[in-house]
Parts: structure tokens; C-alpha cells; sequence
């Protein structure tokens, strides 16, 4: 499954556009509004999205089934 994320700002009318997706077309989805309330929570949720390969490697392995 492919996941998709787009960062959209609100109108005076309260309203997001949300662009087009032709590979979901007669899909149901499910949107979850985030308010970024400013600058460091956006790179907080940037920083708990990005990949933890780097745990994985051979010099920490007695972690590996904790």
C-alpha cells in the first residue's frame, strides 16, 4: 500500500483542497488533519516519520529481540 503526504494550508473558509490522485481513483481513504502549530513541531513529526535502520546493525545485536 502506498502512502501519500501533502502539506495543504486552510482557507478563510475553512477548507482544504486536496489535489488529485488518478491511482486511487473510486477508492476509499482516510484523511487525517495534523495542525503543524509551528517551525519545531513540523520537524518533530518529520523526525518520528523518518526510517530507524540505523538501529540495525551487528555491533548492537543482544537488543535485537528485546
Amino acid at each position: 500500500m502506498q502512502a501519500y503526504k501533502y502539506i495543504s494550508d486552510v482557507d478563510e473558509k475553512g477548507q482544504v483542497k486536496v489535489p488529485a490522485i488518478p491511482q486511487m481513483k473510486s477508492s476509499r481513504v482516510e484523511i487525517i488533519i495534523l495542525p503543524i502549530q509551528n517551525e519545531n513541531s513540523y520537524d518533530l513529526l518529520n523526525a518520528a516519520e523518518s526510517s530507524l535502520d540505523f538501529w540495525n546493525n551487528d555491533k548492537d545485536d543482544q537488543w535485537d529481540n528485546v
